[in-house]
């Protein structure tokens, strides 16, 4: 699926992102470094959506598969602010998917590998843990691309058990999933372009925690199937869990979702039922590629419990900002939702669709193109 972005609805983003601009300077608290200072905005677009001849080639030459980047990514800003981190010096230099594989085998807790230019044609694996002082890295430019070989299957970069990750400023291309995080905890995930995925592009499961997904940009996901080309999804449905979490409830908790650039099939972010207690702040949602699925109809979907969603600016919607839903009984509520900026265009919806109950919804929101909530109420 082609999603091209005409004049007009780039006049819009660039707008939409001039206002956020403003709205990050001002919410100081979550995206300023030291007080009293402001927060500088850094435009991290690729040089380009994909390779600039026709073919994906691996570390050494060899043609695996033609490949087209099906969308540009947003002409937006991307904020850059609290929590930003830098690479050490590389212990370890690749450029080419054999070199990335073996340095992912050999890392040690303090090992900071660098990625040179180039396609990593292949799915790569991190299966072992950093620690808090000394955490693994991965970093390397946009142009450094990890391509995953086909939307149909596979996890492009999978972190399986691990903690203490830092994966950094590379593009994540081409794969049925992104980057999947299995039982990971402690990683930030920071400066990712992730596009052209079959589902869904960043994916925190099965009791992952104390996670951060920060300043990526997203776009061209549900390449496979739109309905499930989340931008960011945290934990399990309930109807996985026994395929993913062992039969209990996926409990991914404390993850923060920030700064992010996101268009997406399907939501945004999408926050399952079990999980509990993250923060979704200052991102910018842009649902003009929302699927024409009855599901697709919102930014975020909110099904877990004690989320703050603070300081976001979306628009392009097919119905609503925000929703909560009720999966499983006691699940959808005790949420935050307070200064947003939501663009409804001619949806129809509202901003923030509170279908759960329980749920604080302050009046510091701000709407244009219909009403906050269906009686018009905040607190």
């Amino acid at each position: 699926m082609r999603l091209d972005i005409d004049r007009k609805t780039l006049v819009g983003l660039l707008a939409g992102a001039a206002i956020t601009v403003i709205v990050v300077m001002l919410l100081r608290g979550l995206f300023g470094g030291e007080e009293g200072t402001s927060t500088p905005i850094e435009d991290i677009r690729p040089s380009s959506a994909g390779t600039p001849a026709s073919q994906v080639e691996d570390g050494r030459g060899k043609v695996v598969e033609e490949f087209t980047a099906s969308q540009e990514p947003p002409a937006i800003a991307v904020p850059t602010g609290k929590g930003m981190i830098d690479c050490p010096e590389a212990t370890v230099t690749v450029g080419d998917a054999a070199g990335l594989a073996e340095a992912l085998k050999a890392a040690e807790p303090g090992a900071v590998i660098k990625l040179e230019p180039g396609v990593y044609a292949g799915r790569f694996v991190a299966t072992i843990s950093g620690t808090e002082t000394k955490p693994i890295f991965v970093c390397g430019p946009p142009e450094a691309i990890i391509d995953g070989g086909g939307v149909k299957k596979g996890y492009a970069f999978h972190l399986d058990q691990v903690s203490n990750w830092r994966l950094v400023g590379f593009t994540v291309r081409n794969s049925q999933k992104g980057v999947m995080a299995d039982r990971t905890s402690k990683t930030i995930i920071q400066g990712l372009t992730v596009h052209d995925i079959g589902d869904e592009a960043i994916h925190l499961r099965n009791f992952s925690t104390d996670n951060t997904v920060q300043y990526c940009m997203i776009y061209a996901t549900g390449q496979r199937r739109e309905k499930f080309g989340e931008g960011v999804y945290l934990g399990t449905a309930e109807s996985n869990w026994a395929a993913y979490s062992g039969g209990q409830m996926d409990r991914s908790d404390r993850n923060v979702v920030r700064g992010n650039v996101i268009r997406a099939t399907a939501e945004a972010v999408d926050i399952k039922e079990g999980t509990s207690d993250g923060h979704i702040v200052g991102n910018i949602f842009d649902g003009s590629g929302l699927g024409g699925s009855k599901h697709n109809d919102s930014w975020v979907d909110v099904k877990g419990n004690g989320y703050l969603i603070e300081g976001n600016t979306g628009s392009n919607t097919n119905a609503d900002g925000f929703q909560t839903h009720k999966i499983v009984d006691g699940w959808g509520t005790g949420n935050v939702f307070r200064a947003n900026i939501i663009d409804l265009g001619n949806s129809g919806g509202v901003g923030v669709n509170d279908t759960v109950g329980g749920n604080t919804i302050a009046c510091d929101n701000k709407v244009t193109g219909g009403m906050l909530t269906k009686k018009d109420v905040c607190s």
